[in-house]
């Protein structure tokens, strides 16, 4: 047997350094694709559409100034204001770091005057969490449904919270941010409801 030929049963290195390589080219890829881009800036087949038909309950036990707050129902999105709904869950870390954005849109004139309103989708979340939650950290919502088993978000396109949609007064969706909402974003999409307001 001449030294060039490999002895019966041994494979060269090349056969485990292939596979390893075709690994990391792939963990390259996907990493760039996750890590580029705005997440917030995810298509919505909705955008244009009129929002997705949900029934949902209200979250029992919560009051906003002594008074019980409703679940928000489609009938709310069509009432000739724009609504900015937001999908949050008390156990989702960004809902909490958005949270004082919300608050601080809730008390906006535009929205203090009823041209644009602020509801919450409560996505599969227990109630009494939920209601602590508002309770610690303030409920900028005049209405909020119950989301319990996630169906309704589904409906609505939502991959995960928060996501906040912009509803036209005709009931269309006019926007959405995927993510936490920062002061900026915040800010921009109460202008763009205000813009909309009659």
């Amino acid at each position: 047997m001449s030294e060039v030929e490999s002895a019966p049963g041994r494979r060269s290195p090349l056969v485990f350094l292939i596979p390893l390589i075709l690994f990391a080219g792939l963990s390259l890829v996907f990493l760039v694709g996750l890590f580029s881009g705005d997440a917030s800036k995810v298509p919505s087949a909705l955008l244009g559409k009129p929002a997705p038909t949900i029934t949902l309950t209200a979250l029992e036990g919560l009051q906003r100034d002594g008074q019980p707050v409703p679940a928000f129902t489609m009938a709310d999105l069509a009432k000739g204001r724009a609504t900015i709904v937001n999908v949050f869950a008390s156990w989702c870390a960004p809902c909490r770091v958005e949270h004082p954005h919300l608050v601080a849109m809730a008390e906006a004139p535009v929205v203090k005057q009823g041209k644009v309103a602020v509801v919450g989708l409560n996505y599969k979340d227990e109630a009494e969490n939920a209601r602590r939650f508002l309770g610690a950290l303030g409920n900028p919502y005049s209405a909020v449904g119950v989301d319990r088993a996630g169906r309704g978000a589904i409906d609505w396109g939502v991959y995960g919270v928060p996501e906040t949609f912009l509803i036209g007064p005709d009931g269309r969706i006019v926007d959405k941010h995927v993510g936490a909402l920062d002061v900026n974003s915040a800010q921009k999409l109460l202008a763009k409801a205000a813009s909309l307001a009659k």
